[in-house]
């Protein structure tokens, strides 16, 4: 377990000591260099001490991404407190419940935010509350250690920051991540990325942004929401890569794949692209393709895993691109060295293993499809307040921590197979149907922008989004022709995508939308 003085706020002071006139991060026509944000970092947590914040406290942070998160957060760490994250598309009710759940003393907004606190008994309720701006208050530019009481000690074991990574359903699961936890993630993560501090990266994934901070590269934030696509100016983002020098993106699938297509249609270059990085949801060997065209001088990595376990493996694209049609399964690359991944037969509800012995007989050889279960030093082994989400995504063994990812998938010796969430597999005729590789085969389909299977009242659905209808029946003929029992096709205007990434179907949403 990684020392408690190797921890990612003091990894930012070594890295602001080391380059202390690099840019830190670049936001628009803003440029804070490492030891200006190492002032603001220790300011705003000398702010946070005078309010009467102290070590163990959790302080909600309602931010969006940008320098005065970062300060934010880094302060939180700082003197010892615990970093509550809310996503920015949670719902009113979910926020409450959230809230809750989290018991904060303490919550730094923006204006728009704190003004929300009026109409929320959750947020009333928290007796400490704060901007995140300075107000004129910034340490200066040379601050050093001994200039402040320096970093709070904290234990591995002492909880950093609580992210929610629930669906849309049932209680909050409230991922509790220690500092011993954030450590063992950085350096999987290290290993995995290979980020470089001459880098200049354009970074959607706030996680990574922490990562840049800690090994001295310069990150560069956009005006990008994940929540509002439509909204977002390809042009003007191409023009801040060529701007500032980006020669790393580090992104969604949905970011890099719009990015690649601009840059496609509009016969761009990035000539000082390098490197790019994705994560978050599955890239298929089309995808991967559009990024080759777009980036030809660039190297394109895939990253495969979960909140509660990033990374589990990792691929080059061209390698996604060689293994060609996934069926009966996406490759997502070799087994990260740090993690130990096993497929398990698929159950419902919690699994109770008393031994490694017991554990082994749930395990599936090579090539079968089951649950993808990963342990290792970087795989969250709690939560907040939730001993149900423990019981049914853990399993414990000996003392070690195996996370259910809920993934179904398969191992070809050290390869490892994605075929979907495990709710959605399809059993029809004894045919194991993984309506995750349909979804691929179904976008290949000319005038199909998405699609999917679903089981709706006993009957085999195929929902496609297609903007034309003169589509429909070649569309028809071309699903019908699977050989697949499909009962009935529901043409949609709109699959609803996940809220985070906007990369993957929101299948409970969609079943809303779909009649018996």
């Amino acid at each position: 377990m990684a020392s408690p003085e190797a921890n990612i706020v003091r990894l930012f002071h070594q890295a602001a000591a080391r380059y202390p006139d690099r840019d830190a991060i670049v936001q628009g026509k803003e440029h804070v260099t490492y030891a200006e944000l190492r002032g603001q970092v220790l300011a705003m947590a000398a702010r946070l001490r005078d309010r009467g914040l102290r070590p163990g406290d959790r302080v909600l942070v309602f931010v969006p991404m940008g320098i005065p998160l970062y300060r934010t957060v880094l302060a939180i760490f700082h003197i010892g407190a615990t970093a509550v994250f809310l996503d920015e598309w949670v719902s009113w009710s979910r926020m409450e419940t959230c809230c809750r759940l989290a018991d904060c003393r303490g919550f730094v907004g923006i204006f728009k935010a704190r003004a929300l606190a009026w109409f929320s008994p959750a947020l009333r309720r928290i007796p400490i509350r704060l901007g995140a701006a300075l107000d004129g208050r910034r340490g200066p530019a040379g601050t050093t250690d001994g200039d402040d009481a320096g970093p709070a000690r904290v234990a591995d074991g002492d909880t950093a920051l609580i992210t929610f990574t629930t669906g849309s359903t049932g209680v909050p699961k409230a991922a509790k991540r220690t500092h011993g936890f954030l450590r063992a993630q950085f350096d999987a993560l290290i290993d995995t990325l290979k980020p470089r501090p001459d880098e200049v990266d354009l970074t959607t994934l706030p996680i990574v942004l922490l990562l840049n901070l800690g090994v001295g590269a310069t990150s560069v934030i956009v005006p990008y929401k994940a929540s509002r696509p439509e909204r977002t100016d390809w042009s003007r983002m191409v023009a801040l890569v060529v701007a500032n020098g980006v020669n790393r993106i580090t992104a969604s699938p949905f970011f890099v794949s719009q990015l690649a297509h601009h840059v496609n249609r509009q016969q761009r270059r990035l000539p000082a692209l390098q490197r790019v990085v994705t994560g978050g949801a599955p890239v298929f060997p089309d995808e991967a393709s559009r990024y080759a065209d777009a980036f030809p001088q660039a190297s394109v990595e895939v990253v495969y895993g979960s909140t509660e376990a990033e990374p589990i493996s990792s691929l080059d694209a061209q390698a996604l691109i060689a293994d060609g049609d996934p069926q009966p399964g996406l490759l997502v690359g070799e087994v990260y060295a740090g993690a130990d991944v096993r497929i398990i037969a698929i159950r419902d509800g919690a699994i109770a293993c008393q031994d490694d012995a017991a554990l082994h007989r749930l395990v599936l050889p090579d090539g079968q499809i089951g649950e993808i279960i990963v342990a290792g030093a970087h795989v969250l082994t709690a939560y907040v307040n939730n001993d149900e989400a423990l019981r049914r995504n853990k399993i414990f063994v000996d003392g070690r921590c195996w996370h259910r990812t809920g993934d179904s998938g398969y191992l070809s010796g050290d390869r490892l197979y994605l075929t979907g969430r495990c709710n959605t597999l399809i059993e029809r005729a004894g045919l194991l149907i993984s309506t995750f590789v349909h979804e691929y085969r179904m976008r290949n389909i000319p005038g199909i922008a998405c699609g999917t299977l679903l089981e709706i009242g006993g009957e085999l659905v195929a929902a496609v989004e297609c903007d034309r209808a003169n589509d429909r029946r070649a569309i028809t003929e071309a699903l019908h022709a699977w050989g697949l029992p499909i009962a009935r096709i529901q043409w949609m205007e709109r699959i609803p995508r996940d809220p985070r990434h906007h990369s993957k179907i929101d299948y409970e949403a969609l079943r809303l939308r779909i009649r018996p």
